[in-house]
């Protein structure tokens, strides 16, 4: 496995992150590797971290000075053996081609662990949509979607929302792609309400993250009541993961955003959390406003000098990293251990650096990672697709219904893996291990495509 990886760095020494990627999966999932042969023969690794397809376009625009701008759009279409390739789209000034394969092998295995019939893919473009007018965004948006457009479709590839990408962004993508095909079909999910889009879709990520969060408790007898909480971001994700705790009795003390993170010792409650999402979904504000309106809270700015985030540094039971990439490192995981957090939740994807999470599996810490804690939000999408093909709409109460029970049977599949591979209680074993094993059944019965 230590020549795949070698390999790999030979061949895109530039994708690091990719590279991460690949050597922590290969890592855990070494007993199904060496229990199974025949999988060495038939190269399945090697054709894993090869892309299906990847797509790297132009996108040119005209900003509202009427000078025209240049960006590049990704698509990459990383495993289809399970089903179309599904996973969002991010819009953000860092985008790479390493960030997407990154993101789109990690979605191969998070959505075969949903058992819906979806494939990975990841994509998106370097463009920033922060600052940008909504005419900006729409032409922007129509000119990725010119080239976008003839590569996916309902039965191919189902993009759907992320970083920087909402349901306005949707809906221009999706007007787009409609104008330029003449159809109305399901390609796109994280669409609004009255134009085919599912109840519960822009809560299901966090709402997930809440529920695996209580079934890890369960298994100890414990729950989410009276549990405070440090939740970082104040995004869709972070907004709707402590909405959820809230929901299930827990106490969020703090959440964040680029310029620094509020502390609120009295407790972030449901009337609080509301004022977050007016600040932050509509007048597109900054967190230390909080502050401002309740003087009880302290804000922290953020200081680029620090080796490690002052966010994890207040004592909690509970927390649950929404943000970015690698937010929380080694010395962040050992200041969370001291100051007494039981649960570690992942809500961004790969949040926590691979030495933060050797230090959370080496401690009495309950580390729930991204693969299996943060699978609602593709879950609703693949439940959206669905109602969409069958000229459905149900109800917030169903859909939330099935997420809930989509989340039960990804944590049971994490326990039942772990135990049955000697290392109970570690989620991060039995989810890598469950989803790399129902991909590779699936390649194997189709043979060598």
């Amino acid at each position: 496995m230590t020549d795949i990886v070698k390999e790999l760095e030979k061949k895109d020494p530039q994708e690091q992150e990719f590279h991460q990627a690949v050597a922590h999966l290969l890592s855990w999932v070494r007993p199904v590797l060496d229990n199974r042969p025949g999988l060495a023969r038939q190269a399945i690794v090697e054709r894993l971290i090869e892309p299906d397809r990847i797509l790297i376009f132009r996108v040119p625009w005209m900003d509202d000075s009427g000078q025209v701008q240049v960006n590049r759009g990704f698509r990459v279409e990383m495993n289809g053996v399970l089903g179309p390739y599904k996973g969002g789209l991010r819009f953000h000034p860092s985008a790479s081609l390493g960030t997407f394969k990154l993101l789109a092998f990690e979605q191969v295995f998070k959505n075969a662990l949903t058992t819906l019939p979806i494939g990975g893919g990841r994509g998106g473009s370097d463009f920033e949509p922060k600052g940008k007018s909504d005419d900006e965004v729409m032409r922007f948006c129509q000119s990725f979607m010119a080239e976008l457009a003839r590569h996916i479709g309902p039965d191919i590839d189902v993009p759907g929302g992320g970083m920087g990408v909402g349901v306005r962004e949707i809906g221009y993508l999706f007007g787009a792609y409609r104008k330029q095909t003449g159809k109305h079909a399901a390609v796109l999910t994280g669409r609004g309400l009255g134009w085919g889009g599912s109840a519960v879709r822009l809560q299901s990520t966090g709402y997930g993250i809440g529920y695996f969060a209580a079934e890890v408790l369960a298994t100890e007898g414990r729950s989410l009541e009276g549990m405070t909480c440090l939740v970082s971001g104040s995004g869709n994700v972070a907004q709707h993961t402590a909405e959820k705790i809230l929901e299930l009795g827990g106490k969020v003390l703090a959440m964040s955003d680029s310029t620094g993170h509020i502390f609120d010792e009295e407790g972030i409650d449901a009337a609080k959390l509301a004022f977050i999402k007016r600040l932050k979904n509509l007048k597109r504000g900054r967190i230390h406003e909080y502050v401002d309106k309740y003087s009880e809270a302290t804000f922290m700015e953020v200081n680029r000098g620090l080796d490690h985030n002052p966010l994890w540094d207040h004592p909690a039971d509970c927390a649950f990293p929404c943000a970015a990439e690698n937010e929380i490192n080694a010395k962040d995981a050992a200041n969370l251990i001291r100051n007494g957090v039981q649960l570690v939740c992942e809500g961004a994807d790969m949040p926590c650096t691979p030495e933060a999470v050797d230090i959370f599996l080496d401690s009495d810490v309950r580390y729930a990672p991204c693969t299996a804690a943060n699978g609602g939000g593709v879950a609703v999408s693949a439940l959206e697709m669905a109602q969409n093909r069958m000229l459905l709409n149900w109800t917030a109460e169903e859909v939330d219904g099935r997420l809930r029970a989509v989340m039960k049977n990804i944590h049971r599949q994490c326990v039942e893996t772990a135990d049955e591979f000697g290392q109970a209680g570690n989620y991060l074993v039995g989810a890598n291990i469950a989803g790399f094993t129902r991909v590779v059944n699936a390649m194997q019965d189709q043979g060598l495509i």
